[in-house]
């Protein structure tokens, strides 16, 4: 199976439109090191004909222009794409909001759990996603499913679906909820195992925190490619740059006791790679100290167009 990472940075890409700090304006400037990131998402293909795309990214159209296996092959009619089905792993903004740039009646395959589907079928603007074109089918917030296209075709991949630690998407927060975590419930943040054979890729862009459970999934995978918003827990507060922490935003740190580093700490992972990078994270430069802390952890940093083999 081929696996390609076509974003890797957190909301708002890196560098971010409105992020004026050193980390950004060296990516702006094209310092070497310092490498620019679209939004989050990861692109499979049993075959590199059909593709699946795990969450539809605000970037999609350039990650599209920037990926010629995602565009329309010459010998396929006058309106066509490869993409073969689109699945969800939570309904915030930056998971959910490319799919109104793949509105021109466009038959593929919709796949998300049925909390996430109640968020899109409760704005109306997806509306533009005629139904009848472009189906929606539910993932079971737990359990394996084999994916098919929107005629009903199995594409070629299954994938496993599990709840993780999670929080309501952002537009979803209660301004008068005192609960500080905002948790969603199961289905609302998931991670997805791909699978070929006996090996096995999990995927999981956002998680606030590593329990057990998840743990035993991870044990023995392939490859995980795993939250990686921020160094530490209280970036965005230092930095001066936001008043949330991590775990509050709904993303594990990469350091601290309770970081994904400390709790995957001599797991059998072949390789663990930290995926949808915040443009405040210091791992973006490939120079900084945590960059090379992270590197000597055994873990590697996401970058656009990374191609991964299962």
């Amino acid at each position: 199976m081929w696996i390609r990472i076509i974003g890797s940075a957190a909301g708002g890409g890196f560098p971010q439109w409105n992020a004026n700090d050193r980390l950004n304006r060296a990516a702006r400037a094209g310092n070497p090191g310092v490498r620019p990131r679209l939004q989050t998402s990861v692109a499979a293909s049993p075959d590199g004909r059909r593709w699946v795309l795990f969450n539809a990214s605000p970037d999609i159209r350039q990650q599209i222009a920037e990926n010629p296996e995602l565009q329309p092959h010459p010998e396929m009619s006058a309106r066509a794409t490869p993409l073969a089905a689109v699945v969800l792993t939570g309904a915030e903004i930056d998971q959910i909001s490319g799919l109104l740039s793949l509105r021109e009646r466009q038959p593929f395959a919709l796949y998300a759990t049925e909390e996430v589907l109640a968020v899109i079928a409760s704005n109306s603007i997806f509306d533009v996603l005629d139904a009848q074109i472009v189906s929606r089918r539910c993932l079971p917030p737990e359990g394996f499913i084999d994916l098919c296209d929107a005629e009903g075709a199995e594409i070629g991949i299954r994938i496993e679906v599990f709840s993780v630690p999670g929080k309501v998407a952002l537009f979803l927060e209660d301004g008068g909820r005192q609960d500080p975590e905002l948790r969603s419930a199961d289905g609302g943040t998931i991670g997805v195992r791909l699978m070929e054979g006996s090996r096995s890729l999990l995927f999981i862009p956002a998680c606030t925190a590593v329990d057990e459970s998840l743990r035993q999934r991870i044990a023995g995978a392939d490859m995980v490619l795993l939250d990686g918003t921020v160094f530490t827990d209280d970036e965005l507060i230092t930095a001066g740059v936001g008043v949330k922490t991590g775990a509050r935003m709904g993303h594990i740190a990469m350091s601290g006791p309770n970081g994904a580093i400390a709790c995957l700490n001599h797991l059998p992972v072949d390789r663990r790679i930290f995926i949808h990078i915040n443009n405040t994270n210091p791992v973006l430069d490939e120079e900084s100290p945590e960059h090379a802390a992270v590197r000597a952890a055994g873990w590697e940093i996401a970058q656009d167009r990374m191609e991964l083999m299962l």
